[in-house]
């Protein structure tokens, strides 16, 4: 049952991001080409734009992967490969909670879990450290604006985990809808207290356009949430048409 499901989650994974990849170059590959014109108007450092500079980019600035590459089979390659990742954890959370959260049918069990996956892993960690386009951020910054984020998501997901126990036995006590609330309450408290504690990041140029800034932080969300619906959706008709097979017909 447990390589079943795990298949099928991948399988999920995979017809999500392949949506997924259609949203983001549909909707978000022209704020990246206008963020890269910007880039590449300014020298290449639009944030930290040094008018002695070339203009021209050295050897070492020069792309290793052609933009037309890059924006094709390289982001499908990436949306593919995320999406069957995200598909098969999903699949195992499926296979630990099914059962767990009630007598639920198989197809909701699999869309709270992808609503409450979203939330914390993506939504959450988005609201404190939104994605930026390229000629936003210093280059000398990368490395700890990429520890934090993914430091915040570790944790936002931690505390998701916590919750969700708690909130399983706050049920039992409670009742099923005042146990969420208190669960979900708990979850607001403790990542908003977090949130204020990790240091905030803004390197966004005074010069960048904010239309250009909104439009690629909105097709970002966008893609994210084709994605997570789209296998949530997918996964959960699997994955209830896998368990009606299996579950015996009384006599």
């Amino acid at each position: 049952m447990m390589k079943t499901l795990l298949v099928r989650g991948m399988l999920a994974g995979l017809i999500a991001g392949v949506l997924a990849f259609g949203f983001a170059y549909a909707f978000g590959e022209p704020s990246v080409n206008t963020a890269i014109g910007l880039e590449d108007s300014s020298g290449g450092h639009s944030h930290s734009h040094d008018a002695s500079a070339p203009s021209t980019p050295t050897p070492e600035e020069e792309e290793l992967v052609p933009r037309d590459i890059q924006s094709t089979l390289g982001l499908l390659t990436g949306v593919l490969l995320y999406g069957v990742a995200i598909g098969g954890l999903l699949s195992l959370a499926f296979a630990f909670a099914q059962g767990r959260l009630g007598s639920l049918r198989p197809r909701v069990t699999a869309l709270l879990l992808t609503v409450g996956a979203f939330t914390v892993v993506f939504l959450v960690p988005f609201l404190k450290y939104p994605a930026n386009p390229p000629a936003v951020g210093q280059p000398g910054t990368i490395g700890s604006r990429t520890e934090l984020y993914f430091g915040f998501v570790a944790v936002s997901l931690l505390v998701g985990i916590f919750a969700t126990v708690f909130g399983r036995k706050l049920a039992d006590r409670f009742g099923a809808w005042n146990g969420f609330l208190l669960a979900a309450a708990g979850y607001v408290v403790v990542i908003g207290v977090v949130a204020w504690l990790m240091p905030s990041v803004d390197e966004v140029p005074a010069t960048f356009p904010a239309s250009t800034l909104w439009s690629f932080r909105l097709a970002s969300v966008g893609t994210q949430v084709t994605l997570w619906l789209a296998l949530g959706l997918a996964f959960g008709a699997f994955a209830e048409k896998v368990l009606n097979r299996r579950t015996p017909v009384p006599a």
